[in-house]
């Protein structure tokens, strides 16, 4: 599985509305929406329309319109958007339930790629079918107030520039199962 720039974008907007709700924003306009996130707006306009179309998002016209989710960010798992979005979740065609294509190997029900790429199908699809977009917005904030408390703490000491990269302590997990703030 890869997630497409689309389905990043689609991800990044749900929960950018979801904090939005969380905090009784309400209605973010598009190019709010696309500032923010820093998305192209056209581009912006056609996630929110097919996000619109599956029920995830409502919008609302007029001078103070917008976009806001559809439905309680519960019952929004994160599975279904990325499905919705980008299809399957197996990396190879003949380890999909949903977008089987029968493959090339001479085998295939015998084939160890195939039921590696089953297994791991089977791992992205029990993580993003676990977690909820509320799941993810909680994270989110909850990151964002540690950050907040420890530029609060630093405050008097000089800035130094963070080197981003992909640790795992920074992960959706990690963050999950860490005590609350």
């Amino acid at each position: 599985m890869k997630l497409t720039k689309r389905g990043e974008y689609a991800l990044r907007t749900l929960i950018r509305l979801g904090i939005a709700d969380r905090q009784g924003e309400g209605v973010i306009s598009v190019s709010t929406l696309a500032d923010q996130e820093r998305l192209p707006f056209k581009f912006l306009e056609a996630i929110l329309f097919e996000l619109r179309q599956a029920g995830y998002v409502e919008s609302l016209r007029g001078k103070h319109g917008g976009a806001r989710l559809a439905k309680p960010a519960k019952s929004i798992k994160m599975g279904d958007v990325v499905r919705l979005i980008d299809g399957k979740l197996a990396p190879i065609g003949c380890a999909s339930e949903t977008e089987y294509e029968k493959c090339s190997c001479p085998d295939e029900e015998h084939c160890g790629l195939r039921m590696l790429m089953i297994d791991v199908r089977n791992a992205i699809a029990n993580i993003l079918d676990r977690y909820t977009l509320d799941h993810v917005v909680e994270v989110t904030l909850r990151k964002q107030e540690q950050q907040a408390a420890a530029t609060r703490k630093t405050t008097a000491k000089k800035k130094t520039s963070k080197t981003l990269h992909a640790d795992p302590a920074d992960g959706f997990l990690a963050a999950l199962l860490s005590p609350a703030i």
